[in-house]
């Protein structure tokens, strides 16, 4: 190898350590999700027309974007099983540092987890790596979303027969899913704002049917069930004065699902950028403003570090057919996932609020950000 080449290297694999390294200590939440100050980013300002299949793929002139799914799934037993795969894509220049397939301005990370509700088991993994058509990236037609061996991708056009495929030491997740709702442009035809100067681009398939095996400790589990996909991308949402989220994502026995969302501010108040989407069963949507639904925390699981996770919670929202009181509450209390960005993500169930209430009408997740 000529002595040039030889410095090529070394000077990628620099590049490379300072893109990570930079990654995992800037990997806030406010990081995450693009801080105001961020020149030479695109910002989502106004609504704007999606295409499809192309916004399936990456945006890369915003700061922030990912990729996100979640399962409730049971067994033929009956036991009840929840998975997440969720890939980030965070910009670290809004201009390339070096061009070419192995430019280190892109960085990917990828989160998995299982949740085994019966085994009292949440276990999650990571894995972190530059855009480069090997590593990691993003493709829209045909679509795929992967990270060293990590993928989502669709063989039928737009997100027709889709498969999740991931492995790790602990466990493995093989789904096919298939999107049974259109998509559901959220907030002001998917532009969702969360303050002033604070948006992102933002939709959902709100419903897939999902079928497939979980390699678990104890074996192989054949699973269905429901899956909800997120997309969003962004380069500044949260304002100073927002110190994180609480998301649901939750799909009833009826048909119908909900998405909603409150931003938990400083001062303790109600922000009138909460929101949310109400879709029925015929895929009929309501969209949710913060006076469409109420959240309550009524129950809270304490982790080893002293934080205090609000794990169930009373929830009012106004439908098409009236008002529903609804409580979510989570299938499993420690659901944390412990990662470079600590927050809690994990399957909940949903029942009908109220002395008569029974047993669950419906699943779903729960998102919980900003709990340091």
């Amino acid at each position: 190898m000529r002595r040039r080449d030889r410095h090529g290297l070394v000077a990628v694999a620099l590049l490379l350590a300072a893109a990570l390294a930079h990654s995992a200590a800037e990997l806030r939440l406010g990081s995450v999700l693009g801080e105001p100050e961020a020149a030479g980013f695109a910002r989502a300002e106004a609504p704007r027309a999606f295409r499809f299949p192309e916004d399936h793929g990456s945006h890369p002139e915003y700061r922030s974007e990912w990729w996100y799914l979640t399962a409730s799934l049971t067994g033929p037993d009956g036991r009840d099983f929840g998975v997440q795969f969720t890939l980030f894509r965070q910009a670290l220049s809004s201009t390339p540092v070096i061009g070419g397939p192995w430019d280190a301005s892109q960085i990917f990370l990828a989160h998995l987890a299982l949740t085994d509700v019966a085994a009292g088991r949440h276990v999650e993994s990571e894995r972190l790596a530059r855009g480069h058509p090997r590593l990691a990236g993003v493709t829209a037609a045909p679509f795929r979303a992967w990270l060293d061996g990590w993928s989502l991708a669709a063989s039928a056009p737009g997100l027709g027969d889709l498969v999740l495929e991931a492995q790790t030491a602990r466990f493995a997740v093989r789904l096919r899913l298939e999107p049974v709702k259109p998509v559901v442009l959220q907030g002001e035809a998917g532009l969702s704002r969360k303050g002033p100067n604070q948006a992102s681009y933002y939709y959902s398939v709100p419903r897939l049917v999902a079928a497939g095996e979980l390699i678990t400790p104890e074996g192989p589990v054949p699973v269905t069930g429901t899956a909800w996909l997120d997309r969003e991308w962004s380069t500044s949402v949260l304002s100073a004065e927002q110190t994180g989220w609480d998301w649901f994502a939750l799909h009833l026995d009826s048909g119908e699902d909900l998405m909603a969302f409150q931003l938990r501010r400083r001062d303790g108040r109600r922000d009138p950028y909460d929101q949310g989407m109400w879709v029925g069963a015929d895929g009929g949507r309501r969209r949710l403003e913060a006076g469409d639904f109420a959240l309550e925390p009524v129950r809270f699981w304490t982790d080893e570090a002293g934080r205090r996770w609000p794990v169930a919670w009373k929830m009012t929202v106004s439908t098409p057919a009236g008002p529903r009181r609804l409580r979510v509450e989570a299938a499993l209390d420690d659901q944390r996932m412990d990662t470079l960005l600590t927050y809690w993500e994990g399957l909940v169930r949903v029942y009908e609020a109220g002395p008569q209430a029974g047993g669950p009408i419906g699943t779903g997740y729960m998102e919980l950000t900003g709990y340091e």
